[in-house]
């Protein structure tokens, strides 16, 4: 999945990797559409996961927190091609149509779409340039990627009002949002955003809700999940602290041992 930081700039990433990869936070600003060309990918968001493999599309929703995990096949690569959908392609596209009123809450972050021939053509159509340059530009670019949201509206009608929702988050549940997302990094400005509040209203309100501050609790409920999994699920150390959102092993270690008082190696 790629990592889009700017609404109003159209991408279209090809992702090759030869090693587990795990993007340990993503806000995902804008819809993208990406194609499954080999190797198996998990996004989890919240407390669901889906898996994903070649010859698969999905459909990352604007606006929302995931983690996605990218696992070649034993002696191959794994590779996608994810469609960044602009904001202004898309309100260049939805002149003609209603525009959404109805929220998109109710989606999951992350939905799988129906196999359809004329994406994969689509797709077959990047290929020579993305696999000799690894970047299209320019109006190529932007063309390409009004042809893929024309393709998406084609082939799945029913997720158009999704496509053409414009609204910014509202308040929310802060302590039922943090409950679902803790494993994940811990940007405090995207969490703040996610939830509808300022860096200022976020760190107080949670403050109000915790009595400890976004970073302690954060570490803590890691840790407290890393435990569970070394426990009761039997993991090992080194496959548990990417599953609970640390990003490197050793600040893992020193923190478990330090709430625990052991190594994760010794948890029976």
């Amino acid at each position: 999945m790629a990592a889009t930081t700017d609404p109003n700039i159209p991408q279209i990433v090809y992702a090759c990797v030869s090693h587990k990869t795990v993007d340990a936070e993503l806000l995902v600003r804008q819809h993208v559409i990406e194609y499954i060309l080999a190797g198996t990918s998990i996004a989890y968001y919240g407390n669901k996961s889906q898996t994903f493999k070649a010859g698969d599309i999905r459909f990352a929703v604007r606006n929302r927190l995931s983690k996605f995990v990218k696992l070649p096949h034993e002696g191959e690569e794994y590779r996608s091609i994810a469609i960044c959908i602009d904001k202004n392609t898309l309100m260049e596209i939805s002149a003609p149509y209603e525009r959404s009123i109805a929220s998109s809450q109710h989606y999951d972050n992350v939905l799988p779409l129906r196999p359809n021939n004329l994406f994969k053509n689509y797709i077959d159509s990047l290929l020579p340039y993305l696999e000799h340059s690894h970047q299209i530009t320019g109006e190529l670019l932007k063309t390409k990627v009004k042809e893929a949201v024309l393709i998406f509206m084609d082939a799945n009608p029913e997720l158009k009002r999704l496509l053409f929702d414009f609204s910014e988050p509202g308040k929310i549940d802060l302590q039922e949002f943090m409950e679902e997302h803790y494993q994940y990094s811990g940007d405090l400005e995207h969490m703040a955003y996610l939830t509808g509040r300022s860096i200022s209203t976020f760190k107080r309100d949670f403050e109000k809700i915790f009595h400890t501050t976004p970073g302690k609790w954060l570490i803590q409920k890691k840790l407290e999940a890393a435990h569970v999994l070394l426990k009761e699920k039997k993991m090992k150390p080194t496959d548990v602290y990417m599953e609970v959102g640390f990003n490197d092993y050793s600040h893992f270690f020193t923190a478990f041992k330090k709430l625990f008082g052991t190594a994760p190696s010794m948890v029976v």
